[in-house]
């Protein structure tokens, strides 16, 4: 999984013509697939992959060496400025068991991310797995109830960074297998805000 992605980075960044070579930071708003001990934002967010893996949890992220966005930034001569992932986390307010996530959704950390130059977006993945209300497209005026559904709250995800990051290059990774609804929802917001969507395909998931 973390060569296929720090290979399609790789080409989609360079072939960019707003993306030029340099010591560039990076910032990552993530969930579970981007956590590693000792290396998120604050802290106190769950992670998923610990330097010493509980027994019987099958993973392959032993070092954060193995980290995709590590790779990533390490070879292409970036620096990390910020990793906000919080593991199981929901881009809406929705989470698992139709629980309240508004203490970790994306859309509660997105201003917590620093002074980057970049920044890739890595959901959606729980918002599917926990079945989180799908809602409509909206674009404007969105109430607090809105952004219990996953629809409006991409919405204004997006729509919030833009402005809140201006000069910034935003990427979203789009997980495969997450369902059509979802992965349409992405693409067609996405598309919407011209935010460049970068979608994986045929990963191995492990645990996590």
């Amino acid at each position: 999984m973390k060569k296929y992605i720090i290979t399609l980075l790789f080409c989609t960044l360079f072939c960019h013509p707003g993306i030029a070579q340099g010591l560039k930071s990076v910032s990552i708003l993530g969930d579970s697939y981007s956590t590693f001990e000792g290396y998120v934002q604050p802290d106190t967010n769950l992670v998923w992959y610990l330097k010493t893996p509980p027994k019987g949890r099958k993973t392959d992220m032993v070092s954060v060496r193995n980290t995709w966005w590590h790779q990533f930034i390490k070879e292409n001569n970036y620096r990390l400025c910020v990793n906000n992932s919080f593991s199981g986390a929901t881009i809406c307010h929705t989470g698992y068991r139709s629980e309240d996530y508004s203490d970790r959704s994306f859309i509660t950390r997105m201003k917590a991310l620093g002074c980057p130059d970049i920044i890739f977006i890595f959901g959606a993945t729980n918002d599917y797995w926990a079945k989180s209300p799908l809602g409509e497209y909206k674009y404007a005026d969105w109430s607090k109830k809105d952004l219990y559904s996953f629809r409006p709250a991409m919405a204004y995800m997006l729509d919030t960074m833009i402005d809140y990051y201006p000069n910034v290059e935003i990427y979203f990774l789009l997980n495969d297998g997450l369902g059509n609804e979802i992965t349409e929802s992405v693409r067609t917001i996405c598309k919407h805000y011209q935010i460049d969507c970068i979608e994986l395909k045929g990963l191995d998931k492990m645990s996590g």
